[in-house]
């Protein structure tokens, strides 16, 4: 487990250079959950379900099955391995309303393990090593 990586528990503000990533829906609705946080705090906008919003980046974990998260999730670690300067924290997606849980998200940022700037919930840590 990487230890100084580790999403906190409660974010209720950020540093300029972190970034927020929320479980969202593909139609933008930021209405319950951590997505509502990151439209309330974090710069989500209405209506945009995918990607960098203010200081927030939103991936789709409620329109099927988890293999229909993973290109998501496969778009942000790429997004954030482009971006070092930022450090992304990465909230429990998926394990909330979307109705998974841990074990069945975690494997989805297995190609997470070796990019800095990405932290994740300790939960997806002891399931991914």
């Amino acid at each position: 487990m990487q230890k100084n990586r580790i999403t906190p528990e409660f974010i209720t503000a950020l540093q300029p250079n972190e970034i927020f990533v929320f479980g969202s829906n593909l139609g933008g609705f930021h209405g319950g959950g951590a997505a509502r946080m990151a439209r309330l705090h974090f710069g989500a906008e209405m209506g945009k379900g995918v990607g960098i919003q203010g200081q927030s980046y939103a991936i789709p974990t409620m329109q099927g099955g988890v293999e229909t998260i993973q290109p998501y999730v496969d778009e942000f670690i790429t997004y954030a391995s482009q971006h070092p300067e930022k450090q992304f924290l990465v909230t429990p997606i998926g394990c909330g309303i979307a109705g998974f849980n841990a074990q069945d998200i975690a494997p989805l940022f297995k190609d997470a393990k070796n990019i800095e700037n990405i932290s994740l919930p300790e939960e997806f840590w002891e399931i991914i090593g």
